[in-house]
């Protein structure tokens, strides 16, 4: 699929995530949910952009891999979203 595509349907999936999250802190960090869902953000756009999510049919299916097995899709990036 398009990676521009992907990029916007995954922004679309986490807005849609850190809107339904408002009202949650995480209770590790006491970040906010924007301030998490932005960092996994940028870590799955950097990926997309690199190719790692090409055989990927939809950003819904990314965000739900990603969100099952952080360790394996964004292995970069587990230590800053903690």
């Amino acid at each position: 699929m398009n990676r521009a595509v992907l990029i916007a349907q995954v922004k679309n999936e986490y807005a849609r995530l850190v809107e339904e999250q408002s009202h949650m802190l995480q209770p590790t960090s006491m970040r906010s949910p924007e301030q998490y869902f932005e960092n996994v953000l940028d870590a799955v756009v950097h990926e997309i952009d690199a190719g790692k999510f090409d055989h990927f049919r939809s950003g819904a299916e990314i965000v739900e891999a990603v969100a099952n097995d952080t360790s394996r899709w964004l292995p970069n990036a587990v230590s800053r979203l903690r």
